[in-house]
């Protein structure tokens, strides 16, 4: 495959701020300090058990203005530094193969979702730590080429709570967060303060570091080598609040990693200690704006993943509604 000069990687900053450096034993001391295992019934749905119908109700409460916001990144058909594995879309009828009226067209799509150019959803079954899922489920016997029969995305179903949005930029003024910047505990509650919110139970937070309006104004970059993203420090913060969903405008995970030999702490912490599903490569640039507008930064949210019995994820287009 030829590539073109647009398509060719930027190099990470050279100076990033991901740390301090976290060891093994630190980083094993904090997951069990956030560990949720065996808290609640169906296991395999994890912190969404802590969305109550009255919680929901309250959720719907939030809605004003009417404003609906859909986070979706568009299905990316082209390859480039952050994309190795492009989504595919083809037209598989164009009105010539069924006889009579109407016409009809046809298409299909295909995506190897888990990376970092489609938003999708992360099920429990995703990330195992020390090869174990969430719940203390032994991974090679919950997944295999069927996939996974515990904490797939089907056991989740849809997720209506209440979104929080944490607007680094703007509460830091500046136009995106630097590839490499970590977001600590501190930058979550100077967040709050700025943005007049409040982590509470059953909440879905959702963290903007500016990335994809970065990738628009700059060009895309590899965003393993670095991203701005979530220390684990932070993480005691948000599993002490008894959140249900996070997510953002990346992977939520800063990197490089600050962790010795583990170049994904935040999904482990999440994921199987916490039973916390993420929401990778949001769109969160109009949710921002809107914000901005209305003077507030906590709103409705949806969240419908397909209906994949074994599946580790899907991709999903969130909704905020305002």
């Amino acid at each position: 495959m030829t590539r073109h000069p647009s398509d060719a990687p930027t190099p990470p900053p050279a100076g990033t701020d991901n740390g301090p450096a976290v060891s093994r034993e630190e980083f094993d001391a904090l997951f069990a300090t956030v560990r949720a295992w065996g808290r609640w019934s169906p296991a395999d749905r994890g912190a969404w058990n802590r969305v109550t119908p009255d919680l929901v109700r309250r959720a719907t409460a939030l809605v004003r203005s009417g404003t609906v916001i859909p986070m979706a990144r568009p299905w990316d058909t082209s390859p480039g530094p952050d994309n190795s594995r492009p989504a595919l879309h083809y037209m598989s009828a164009l009105g010539d193969l069924e006889a009579g009226e109407p016409s009809t067209h046809k298409d299909f799509i295909a995506v190897d979702y888990h990376g970092k150019a489609v938003s999708h959803l992360d099920a429990l079954s995703h990330v195992a730590y020390r090869g174990q899922l969430y719940d203390g489920r032994t991974a090679r016997d919950c997944v295999d080429a069927g996939g996974a029969r515990f904490g797939a995305v089907s056991a989740l179903g849809p997720l209506v709570t209440r979104g929080v949005l944490l607007d680094l930029p703007a509460v830091l003024g500046c136009r995106w967060l630097p590839p490499g910047r970590a977001v600590h505990a501190d930058d979550l509650v100077s967040a709050e303060q700025a943005l007049g919110v409040t982590i509470g139970e059953g909440d879905a937070v959702l963290l903007r570091s500016g990335s994809l309006r970065r990738r628009r104004e700059e060009g895309a970059w590899d965003p393993d080598a670095a991203s701005a993203g979530l220390h684990v420090d932070a993480m005691p913060l948000l599993a002490g609040r008894g959140i249900a969903l996070l997510g953002g405008d990346g992977d939520s995970d800063v990197r490089p990693s600050p962790v010795e030999g583990l170049h994904s702490p935040v999904h482990a912490l999440a994921l199987a200690a916490m039973g916390v599903p993420l929401l990778d490569n949001l769109d969160l640039e109009a949710l921002s704006a809107a914000g901005a507008e209305e003077g507030r930064y906590s709103f409705l949210l949806v969240v419908a993943p397909l209906q994949i019995p074994g599946g580790t994820g899907s991709p999903v287009t969130p909704v905020a509604v305002l």
